[in-house]
């Protein structure tokens, strides 16, 4: 078996929705044990978050939203009522056992139970403490609920996502996924990783504090630049691009491509193969800085074109000479294209109860230790029993006394 990259490494989940579990699943994927702590009976709240809900074997639609399957594989699921004494007894003991523990309660919440990061550090000096929240452990937000859609609105993605206000359909528009969310997993994973190393350095563990607006603002990247370097707040133009022409979708004879033309050069090829070479040298467009200045007679003059041959006769004239365009596919023509079919995005995990469950492949390709994906998203409390005798030794009797007692 190839060896993983984290499989020395336990993490305690105690996280829900996205950002947390996308982060432990990142994890997971690299080799970490990660061992998810959900509420019994309920679980986590993607669990609930459909339609559409998951088929099993034979068909039948269950309760069982696809939602929760697209961050929790390579995970065991316990479940544990932090509300009971006995239930944080229980996480106590298993923090003990555990190099990380990922969580996304509201500041303070965990407190309470015993369970924050003061608590955990005296029990365990090593342990990695990783706080997800909307806006942070400080600030005058700090115990507002933050959603990634919240965020979006927030931090000013909304404002330059979508068409401008003037044109039919314009104004303020959300990303299509919880961006946001995921973009703080990524994040999150990463600082875990740095805390793994300095904890090589200093042998203890520390808190790491998360925040979906922190995440968020970064997102900006460019915009942010051009406002706090340059004064000007960045505004909602479709799909275009503020700094690159053409950057853009355009219509062609049977729907619309992407032609996205990073530099002169290309500018350059994009222009002959057009049939319209003395573009090139107009100083109107010779130059990018050219080309954004008169942007809507360019782009007007490379709808008119485009409009002349199909997206596909369009993609095998441009690729041929290096001049970056594409289909807009749908998330279906997506998982059917080659290229994505060649990389093995599409992936099956055999489930007991669905008999297998579809994921995405993990985007990380290392040479000697490669994601593996070991295990479908678990049924709420199915690792339960099999946590428990393994990292704390409970016998049979004492498992089902607890079961009895609703505490698991």
């Amino acid at each position: 078996m190839t060896h993983r990259a984290l499989g020395h490494l336990r993490v305690l989940d105690l996280s829900r929705v996205l950002a947390g579990p996308w982060c432990g699943q990142i994890l997971g994927d690299l080799g970490a044990d990660v061992i998810k702590v959900e509420r019994p009976g309920e679980g986590d709240d993607t669990r609930h978050w459909g339609p559409p809900f998951l088929r099993d074997a034979e068909g039948k639609v269950t309760e069982q939203a696809s939602y929760y399957t697209c961050a929790n594989r390579n995970k065991r699921s316990v479940s544990i009522d932090l509300a009971r004494p006995e239930g944080q007894a229980l996480v106590r003991e298993l923090a003990l056992k555990c190099d990380v523990l990922i969580e996304n309660f509201k500041v303070g919440g965990l407190a309470r139970y015993g369970l924050d990061y003061a608590s955990l550090q005296q029990l365990n000096p090593r342990l990695i403490y990783c706080s997800i929240t909307g806006f942070g452990q400080t600030g005058p937000y700090a115990q507002r609920a933050g959603y990634d859609l919240l965020i979006q609105a927030s931090s000013g993605m909304m404002s330059i996502t979508g068409r401008p206000d003037e044109v039919p359909g314009g104004g303020p528009m959300r990303v299509g996924v919880a961006v946001t969310d995921l973009f703080t997993g990524v994040y999150a994973a990463t600082a875990i990783l740095a805390a793994v190393e300095a904890r090589h350095q200093t042998g203890r563990g520390q808190h790491i504090d998360m925040a979906l607006l922190d995440v968020g603002m970064a997102m900006l990247a460019n915009q942010a630049s051009a406002y706090l370097n340059a004064g000007t707040v960045p505004q909602r133009q479709g799909n275009s691009h503020p700094s690159i022409v053409p950057y853009q979708d355009f219509p062609t004879r049977d729907g619309s491509m992407l032609l996205a033309v990073g530099n002169d050069g290309q500018f350059r090829r994009f222009c002959e193969a057009a049939g319209v070479p003395a573009w090139a040298s107009d100083p109107r467009f010779a130059t990018n800085t050219d080309r954004v200045a008169h942007r809507d007679e360019l782009v007007a003059r490379i709808a008119e074109i485009t409009r002349t041959r199909t997206t596909t006769e369009w993609v095998t004239l441009l690729e041929d000479r290096a001049v970056p365009c594409g289909p807009i596919n749908d998330i279906g023509q997506a998982f059917d294209d080659p290229q994505v079919v060649a990389r093995g995005l599409r992936t099956e995990l055999p489930h007991t109860r669905f008999g297998s469950i579809a994921g995405v492949a993990s985007p990380l390709r290392l040479s000697d230790t490669p994601p593996q994906l070991r295990h479908a998203p678990p049924d709420l409390g199915q690792h339960t029993d099999e946590v428990l005798r393994e990292l704390l030794d409970y016998p049979a009797e004492r498992i089902a006394a607890l079961r009895t007692d609703g505490v698991i």
